[in-house]
């Protein structure tokens, strides 16, 4: 059965950050819970343990890390997902507070019999699928498997784009989850539309990033070498978590 600390105000506020630092300024900003991953420009895969061990060091907040071993769909190999079974058995060991995973079929169904052992490996580890559910044909028959699965909450935008966009979807999983899996709201959410967002939809956990882009500290720069794409840019750019974005957003869900 899914819960809510009761110490906590709500809506409970995750971010999604990226790295050690991400997960510090998070924390300074105010945010409940962080969402760890490495590489946000792929939409997020799986960080090193070393850097999940630094951030058992030194935050103070929990933090639940992304099991993805790759960007693209979410149909994985027989070893893809061992990897991903050995990753979760890992961060159990390790003590971080919770794992996030998401498995399809290839017919856009939760695959539940990966989603069930990922949940088996992670023990006492709090279980969130991720925004592979916004990719399921069917949104309230991937609700009623998670549920089978015993996950313990759900992240979507309600399969679009944005929150704004999904917000009647949103609320009719609040209504449909009834208590037993969290359903936990993101998409675009920002200081100007989460108090809306959330008075539409009842949800009492909100999850977004705020970040902003900085050129990097780098004096030299090889304009003829990219480590991935075609963006050469990218090597001399950063990306970060801001404080007081974050800080602000907090502020507007709970006005």
């Amino acid at each position: 059965m899914a819960s809510l600390d009761p110490t906590k105000k709500l809506p409970v506020i995750e971010i999604c950050v990226e790295g050690i630092d991400g997960l510090l300024a998070a924390e300074r900003a105010g945010a409940d819970r962080v969402e760890l991953c490495a590489s946000l420009v792929e939409g997020g895969i799986t960080p090193s343990l070393g850097t999940a061990r630094l951030g058992l060091e030194l935050a103070k907040i929990p933090f639940h890390v992304i099991v993805r071993p790759r960007g693209g769909d979410f149909l994985y190999s027989d070893d893809e997902y061992r990897s991903m079974l050995a990753d979760v058995a890992a961060l159990r060991e390790l003590g971080v507070a919770g794992v996030v995973v998401g498995c399809l079929t290839a017919d856009g169904a939760i695959d539940e019999v990966r989603m069930a052992a990922l949940v088996e490996a992670a023990g006492p580890l709090a279980v969130t699928c991720h925004r592979a559910f916004d990719m399921t044909r069917d949104a309230a028959e991937a609700l009623e498997a998670l549920v089978r699965c015993k996950v313990g909450r759900v992240l979507t935008s309600g399969q679009r784009d944005t929150a704004i966009e999904g917000a009647d979807l949103l609320a009719a999983l609040v209504r449909q989850a009834g208590g037993r899996i969290i359903i936990m709201g993101c998409g675009a959410l920002d200081a100007d539309n989460i108090g809306a967002v959330r008075a539409k939809t009842g949800l009492t956990e909100m999850h977004f990033a705020s970040l902003r882009h900085e050129a990097s500290a780098m004096r030299y720069r090889n304009p003829n070498v990219g480590m991935g794409g075609d963006d050469l840019d990218r090597e001399y750019r950063n990306t970060f978590t801001d404080e007081a974005l974050v800080a602000a957003t907090i502020a507007a869900a709970r006005a």
